[in-house]
């Protein structure tokens, strides 16, 4: 039985159906990328959006926006270090944390705010502000004890940080990047446990303001998943700036003067002799998609060993009807995925006769560090292991330039290409604003634009920081 929106319910067992079981058209679980779906063109369906959290999702609250506002505030601070060899002698005078909090999110509090008032006063769709897991198939409980069904679902609910499982962690609740930048005040030291992108940005952040910054890390390098020689270089930068512990882990952590002790060994078990002492402690070890907390495999969804809910190229679940997308789904924990993701899946509610494929031939991503890390594509390694056929071409940034201007010495550009076809095959860069310098590499590689071609088929604006890759293209020894 299916109650309309605004007819009122007379008889006892239609108002126990109505208060217990709601049907509606569409179900969107989650308000970041999904919130998107919903536009003008489904006005005519009864929608339900269900969002147990703060409302627009793990980028607007406690990823990508919070904390690039956090990064270009650290940036300003780091680059006052160093600035006397320019003939500017600069420095911090004080880091107001207080207020550097507060102007990022009395900015973002309010657009997730508005975001939810906005879906609350649509007239089609009703927000349900709670947590929710299927019970059967199509059939979502909610907290408060009503249960939602619809004829289709989209599953957008994303991922949360992971504790990893160390003797005393737990206890001692540490900070994860979802609440490590509301914190009251900088402490004078903290510990990252991780080594990958968000453990690289907070290092960054808070060691900039001037936090004494120590990065315990399993692998025996920083940034593994990203080409060799970028993550080669990242660490031994890292290594001047931040106390790296690598090739360890946590074997104890517990309460000590007032902050944190970290009892570390070696890969083989061995500890060291002096443990970790710091004010606080920040996880960031990766994060785990939402699909238990939604008792996803009730439904009859399908799920990857890892938990990622399993989806065909159109976004589509093992269960027909079901759509999924974004970090509930993907390998590659991106917004801009996720965004593409959510235009896919609202073509293809609103046109089921002429679905459009997901495209994840060239995801790119960056790394807001200092410096800056960016790449897209296939690693050196990757291609090796694959035996596929490439030639490389490395370019400094010290030979261009804009690089002369900044001195600086460590930051370059790497492209893999085919080199019958000339087709990129990968892109790897370190160095000053890596994430933009990148993005015609993007566009040559989603259209198929051949180095030579790319090279020498448009204007490079002299001097500027894209010549490193102009430079690059023009280094590959192509047939």
């Amino acid at each position: 039985m299916r109650v309309p929106l605004g007819i009122p319910i007379s008889s006892a067992e239609a108002t126990r159906h109505h208060r217990d079981m709601r049907h509606h058209d569409l179900v969107i679980v989650g308000t970041g990328s999904g919130n998107s779906i919903a536009d003008e063109r489904f006005a005519d369906l009864d929608v339900a959006i269900v969002e147990e959290g703060t409302f627009g999702g793990t980028c607007l609250n406690v990823g990508c926006i919070p904390t690039k506002m956090f990064v270009h505030t650290a940036d300003l601070a780091a680059g006052t270090r160093g600035s006397s060899r320019f003939g500017v002698d600069s420095y911090v005078d004080k880091v107001r944390w207080t207020d550097v909090r507060d102007r990022i999110f009395g900015r973002i509090d309010p657009i997730a705010e508005a975001g939810r008032r906005y879906r609350e006063s649509a007239d089609n769709i009703t927000l349900y502000a709670e947590h929710a897991s299927f019970v059967g198939h199509k059939q979502l409980r909610l907290a408060s004890g009503e249960t939602l069904t619809g004829d289709r679902f989209v599953l957008a609910a994303g991922s949360r940080a992971v504790i990893p499982d160390v003797p005393g962690l737990a206890e001692l609740h540490p900070h994860t990047s979802d609440t490590v930048m509301r914190i009251e005040e900088l402490p004078t030291s903290m510990a990252i446990l991780g080594g990958g992108i968000v453990a690289a940005e907070m290092a960054h952040v808070f060691a900039s303001l001037g936090v004494a910054v120590t990065v315990i890390n399993r692998s025996p390098g920083l940034l593994r998943s990203e080409d060799r020689d970028v993550s080669a270089r990242f660490t031994e930068l890292a290594g001047h700036k931040w106390d790296l512990r690598l090739g360890r882990v946590v074997a104890k952590a517990e309460p000590a003067n007032g902050g944190v002790r970290l009892h570390l060994a070696d890969a083989l078990g061995q500890p060291d002799p002096e443990p970790v002492d710091v004010d606080l402690l920040l996880v960031a070890t990766g994060r785990v998609p939402n699909s238990d907390t939604l008792d996803i495999s009730r439904s009859g969804v399908v799920t990857h060993a890892d938990g990622r809910v399993v989806v065909d190229a159109y976004q589509r679940t093992t269960v027909e009807g079901i759509y999924a997308l974004g970090d509930l789904s993907s390998e590659w924990q991106l917004k801009h995925v996720a965004n593409l993701e959510a235009r896919v899946v609202q073509h293809n509610l609103l046109h089921e006769g002429s679905l459009v494929e997901a495209d994840h031939r060239f995801v790119p991503h960056a790394v807001f560090s200092s410096p800056q890390v960016a790449g897209v594509g296939q690693t050196e390694e990757a291609l090796l292991a694959s035996n596929t056929p490439y030639v490389s071409a490395t370019q400094p940034y010290a030979d261009v330039a804009y690089g002369w201007a900044m001195e600086d010495t460590t930051g370059f550009a790497k492209l893999l290409a085919d080199p019958s076809t000339g087709r990129l095959l990968g892109a790897h860069i370190i160095g000053p604003q890596a994430s933009s310098v990148i993005q015609p590499v993007i566009q040559a590689m989603s259209f198929g634009l051949p180095a030579g071609e790319m090279a020498r088929g448009q204007y490079w604006i002299h001097p500027a920081m894209p010549e490193v890759i102009e430079n690059a293209l023009l280094r590959l020894p192509l047939d």
